[in-house]
């Protein structure tokens, strides 16, 4: 039976190898965007990589270094978040009966383990944040370059699409590597759960709330007209009978007129 902790080796191995093509092309920018060149013709066109490559420009050739530069900081930070991410499949856990932060008073009987717990968050929350000011002067040194070259509005989505790919993958990481030094908790980079709803959202009972109330307010606004009941001890006077009387005569009038006419 395939246990438990090489489902998680292989999850993390496959999510790292995915993640090598995206930070490969989101620190290697003057390779991969597309620039302006010119051909044998005198037109302009797309570099290729190795015309990129090949560029002799003196900025061309030092924003390409930098580039592989910021490009080995985020492997050697891959390096220590994957130690990590290994550390903890070794030697730690997932129970969804337990909370978040019940690690710590766990571990507390352990203290050698306690204490490289606390080495590997810290290491990695250090190389993290070197990495991310790297990655900032690459960026801007690699903005300048594409305003040079610039060939076409795939030259601005390709940078702004590279860009974002990694940037997301970095705010993610400080968002692990910053709760887990916070809250002395080891977080993983790579296993995420699935959330479930469980309850009513409470802007939504406030609304619901709110509703139910003013409904309440505009019944109680509306005016109730109550009809008067049939008094059932009514004593006919004399103006009623003169009434009956006087029906009673025309009815009697009208039968004697229709009997002479039909004679």
């Amino acid at each position: 039976m395939i246990s438990q902790d090489f489902k998680q080796r292989v999850k993390v191995s496959a999510i790292f190898l995915l993640q090598v093509y995206k930070v490969t092309t989101g620190t290697l920018l003057s390779l991969f965007i597309p620039q302006a060149c010119v051909d044998e013709e005198g037109l302009n066109k797309i570099c290729t990589l190795q015309e990129n490559f090949d560029n002799a420009d003196g900025y061309h050739k030092t924003v390409l270094y930098f580039n592989m530069f910021s490009m080995f900081t985020f492997f050697t930070y891959y390096l220590v978040e994957l130690r990590r991410e290994e550390w903890a499949i070794k030697y730690l856990d997932i129970d969804n009966d337990k909370p978040d932060n019940s690690l710590k008073e766990i571990i507390r009987a352990d203290p050698p383990l306690d204490r490289k717990m606390d080495k590997l968050n810290l290491l990695y929350y250090r190389t993290l944040l070197f990495n991310c000011g790297t990655y900032a002067i690459n960026l801007g040194l690699s903005a300048k370059l594409v305003k040079d070259g610039y060939h076409s509005s795939s030259t601005l989505s390709c940078f702004a699409s590279f860009s974002l790919l990694v940037l997301m993958k970095l705010y993610n990481s400080l968002e692990v590597a910053r709760n887990s030094v916070k809250d002395d908790k080891m977080t993983s980079a790579y296993m995420s759960e699935f959330v479930s709803f469980n309850v009513l959202d409470a802007d939504y009972i406030e609304q619901q709330l709110e509703k139910k109330i003013k409904d309440e307010i505009q019944l109680e606004e509306v005016p109730i007209t109550i009809l008067p009941e049939r008094d059932e001890t009514h004593i006919d006077t004399d103006s009623d009978n003169e009434t009956f009387k006087e029906v009673n005569s025309k009815e009697v009038n009208s039968k004697e007129v229709k009997l002479e006419e039909s004679i």
